[in-house]
């Protein structure tokens, strides 16, 4: 049997990639789970019985706060180098940072599924303003950005293999690291999903509060208009979007699972308004029979087809936006039609397309 080790970034704020890792750990139990830090009261509930192996960060104060753990992100290199080379045929590796710098023992494979190039190195303009609150961590970031994104990119290029989670992300993979990529879109449980025909006229945001994921707009733009949106999720930027939300944007924090799966049913649209490398929250709301508004760029130009499954917005304004809610509104969405589409992303191809990859059994054969 192959000795597989899997690996994440850090386990301390749940969205989308470490989804993705939770499905690798069901699938794979028995392989120990490689990462930075973990938060553990806020884990998913799939890493109750997951071996994790954790770095001397994890003793760092303030790294489990999904506030502050990023002021450390000068560390996380030495961090991931700090543990010894992995002994397996295969170690498995889910970055958007750093986790690509983890040893892997002589005689072992490496596939690296990549959510995204390090953002606040090779998207600095658009990430690290939002992201980075500390002036001189900023400052120093932008004097080591050369250095680091040599090391990043000779970390990119010691992997085996490169996965993409999207075309989009494929594309800055060639662009930042000089590699060919392989895609891999992301594991959606789409068969936990239903259709209900309730529409309880709301608007809904499901995603994780911070800067890049342009939350703020879709605020200013409903209340403009006045109609009702809910918003769900936790993160930094929740205390400056409750001060700017009016009575008819309601944001509720983090909530279960049931109950986010009750508002995709019951919503009458998502609202998908920030620049996503893949975007797996659009493929659970489709799974539902519901359309998206989404923003049109990265990963959503992948999951939705304009019309049938959803309707895009060419600008990040409050007047585009809006203007795409009254083309959805004015639209006759076929449930049945939407849930079908979002089977293709659904996490049993996800798991078959992988395996295919582990069970090479040589650098040749990839």
């Amino acid at each position: 049997m192959m000795k597989l080790a899997l690996a994440h970034d850090y386990l301390i704020q749940m969205g989308g990639a470490e989804r993705v890792v939770a499905t690798m750990h069901r699938h794979h139990p028995r392989a120990p789970i490689f990462t930075s830090a973990v938060r553990r009261q806020t884990l998913l509930r799939d890493f109750d019985d997951a071996d994790i192996r954790t770095t001397w960060l994890q003793s760092l104060p303030g790294i489990g706060d999904p506030r502050h753990f990023k002021k450390y992100l000068l560390l996380y290199p030495a961090a991931f180098r700090s543990f010894a080379p992995v002994q397996a045929d295969c170690v498995w590796i889910s970055t958007s940072t750093f986790a690509k710098y983890l040893r892997v023992a002589p005689g072992g494979r490496s596939i690296c599924y990549m959510h995204n190039p390090t953002r606040f190195l090779w998207q600095a303009d658009e990430y690290v303003p939002s992201e980075v609150a500390n002036p001189p961590l900023r400052a120093l970031i932008a004097l080591l950005s050369p250095w680091l994104r040599q090391g990043d990119r000779q970390a990119a290029r010691r992997m085996g293999v490169l996965v993409a989670n999207s075309k989009n992300v494929q594309e800055r993979i060639r662009r930042c690291y000089g590699r060919e990529s392989v895609v891999i879109h992301p594991p959606v449980r789409t068969e936990s999903f239903s259709i209900s025909r309730e529409d309880d006229g709301t608007y809904l945001i499901l995603s994780r509060l911070i800067g890049y994921k342009n939350i703020d707009l879709a605020v200013r733009a409903f209340n403009r208009s006045g109609k009702p949106l809910v918003i769900i999720g936790e993160g930094s930027h929740r205390a400056k979007l409750e001060a700017l939300a009016s009575p008819n944007v309601r944001i509720l924090g983090r909530q279960s699972e049931e109950t986010v799966r009750d508002a995709l049913r019951r919503c009458r649209a998502l609202i998908f308004p920030g620049h996503e490398d893949f975007g797996i929250v659009p493929v659970e709301a489709m799974a539902c029979g519901k359309p998206v508004i989404a923003l049109a760029r990265g990963g959503a130009l992948e999951t939705i087809h304009p019309d049938e499954t959803g309707t895009f917005f060419s600008e990040s304004t409050e007047e585009a936006l809006l203007e795409a809610v009254a083309r959805s509104e004015a639209t006759s969405w076929d449930a049945e039609r939407i849930r079908q589409h979002a089977g293709q992303f659904s996490e049993e191809a996800f798991i078959e397309a992988t395996d295919r990859l582990l069970n090479k059994r040589s650098s040749g054969d990839e």
